[in-house]
Parts: C-alpha cells; sequence; structure tokens
C-alpha cells in the first residue's frame, strides 16, 4: 500500500479524503494541529474504515516538526494538501496572519517533500484565485484575475510556488 499524507485530515475535506483513500487501498496519515477542527474526525474516519489513523498534531509552520513526520514516514508516496486558513472575511481583518499560515506552512511541506522524494503533490486551491471572473461557472482556462482578499491571494501564490517546484520528477495538481 502506497502511504499518502493527508494535511488537514480532520478537516471536512480533509477526513473524507482519508475515508477515500482507505477504501481504495491506500495506508494514510494526517498531520492536523487542530487549530480548527478537532480530534473527533479521526474517530469517526477509525469507525467508517475500520483503521487506525496516525494524526500528527503539527503546526506545519514548525519546520523542525513537519520535518520529524518525514522522517518518521520515510516511505510517504504522496501529499494532499488541504491545511490552510480560508474564511475570506477573516484574511481581510488578519492579512498577515492568512500569509504566515497558508505560505509557510506549503512552503514547508514542499521543502519535506522535495528533501524525502516524494513526487506527487495536490494542493488544495480555492475558486478565489478567479477573483471576480467576467464569466461563470469558471473553468480550469478561467483567466486568473486580482485576488479580492488575503486568502485568495494566498491561494494564487500557492499555485504559483507549486507551479515553480514541479518538474519532470516533482508532479502536482491544483485542485
Amino acid at each position: 500500500m502506497a502511504k499518502i499524507l493527508v494535511t488537514g485530515g480532520c478537516g471536512y475535506i480533509g477526513s473524507h479524503t482519508i475515508v477515500d483513500l482507505i477504501a481504495n487501498g491506500f495506508d494514510v496519515i494526517s498531520i492536523d494541529n487542530h487549530a480548527r477542527s478537532s480530534n473527533y474526525a479521526i474517530a469517526a474516519i477509525e469507525k467508517i474504515t475500520g483503521t487506525r489513523i496516525k494524526n500528527y498534531e503539527v503546526d506545519l509552520k514548525n519546520f523542525d516538526d513537519t520535518l520529524a513526520v518525514f522522517q518518521e514516514n520515510p516511505d510517504i508516496a504522496g501529499i494532499i494538501h488541504f491545511a490552510a486558513y480560508k474564511a475570506v472575511g477573516e484574511s481581510v481583518e488578519h492579512p498577515m496572519m492568512y500569509y504566515e499560515n497558508n505560505l509557510i506552512s506549503l512552503l514547508n511541506i514542499l521543502k519535506c517533500a522535495k528533501a524525502f522524494n516524494v513526487n506527487n503533490f495536490v494542493f488544495s486551491s480555492s475558486c478565489t484565485v478567479y477573483g471576480s471572473p467576467e464569466v461563470i461557472p469558471v473553468t480550469e482556462y478561467t483567466p486568473l484575475k486580482e485576488a479580492e482578499s488575503p486568502y485568495g491571494a494566498t491561494k494564487q501564490m500557492g499555485e504559483q510556488i507549486v507551479k515553480d517546484n514541479s518538474d519532470q520528477n516533482f508532479k502536482s495538481i491544483l485542485l
């Protein structure tokens, strides 16, 4: 079984993704510091799947703690990165908090991925990267516009960071 790391694994999307990954035969570990979630999700996942899930209560802004997860799990085959702050209004009120959390966390997880040759990466982005689009619904071909919030800006920057670090060996998807 390939081991997949899900960041933000105790959140709504992360927890549902873990259930699906297990159903499809993957070994899953989670990183979630519970800043905006609870450990209840892990218990629910275990009840649904009958599988014990290891969740590391690590703040991804802390590089050493993030690195320790990779050192303990050198067999990670892929990462699905959901961990981020996501409230548009809050990001307007506290922009530095969003830039620090969303970008430093992404940089740290990418540094570890590169150091441990984890070459499959899914980045959870947001429709906010399209700004105020002229046509709805948006598609992958809709041009990006200026973000209308710090949250949207962190997702635009995050997409660029992932693209800049992708090559024939490091495959990424912007979700």
